[in-house]
């Protein structure tokens, strides 16, 4: 009896772990067949001479389009950022006013989701 009732709880949590993979496949990892693309926030200011400092976040867990639009804009919605994503590289150039921390950086990117795995120093001044 015990056995019946072991093999009907893996019955079932194989038949929802099928499901939801299956679901991820259509809809892809962030929803894009079922929710609107996510709208990008525009920064205003795109003069890289007015951005003196600049860093490249290596950042894990994007795989796709919208993915790269939640960390564009989340790194986009600090103060005087003008951030650019590479998804091909997983990384994203972030150009700036005024210095931003890595801590303060890290933690934008973690409130979309994903994570800052490297950061690093950069002088580069075209990205795409």
């Amino acid at each position: 009896m015990s056995t019946a009732i072991l093999c009907a709880i893996l019955i079932v949590i194989a038949i929802i772990g099928i499901k939801s993979y299956a679901k991820k496949l259509t809809s892809g990892c962030c929803g894009v067949s079922s929710q609107p693309s996510v709208k990008k926030i525009k920064v205003r200011d795109k003069d890289t001479s007015h951005y003196p400092y600049s860093r490249i976040l290596r950042v894990d867990g994007m795989s796709c389009g919208n993915c790269a639009s939640h960390v564009e804009n989340a790194l986009n919605s600090l103060e005087g950022v003008w951030a650019q994503v590479d998804l091909e590289k997983g990384e994203a150039l972030v150009r700036m006013k005024q210095e931003h921390g890595n801590s303060e950086l890290k933690q934008a990117v973690k409130d979309a989701g994903y994570v800052v795995y490297h950061i690093e120093e950069s002088s580069e001044f075209s990205y795409r």
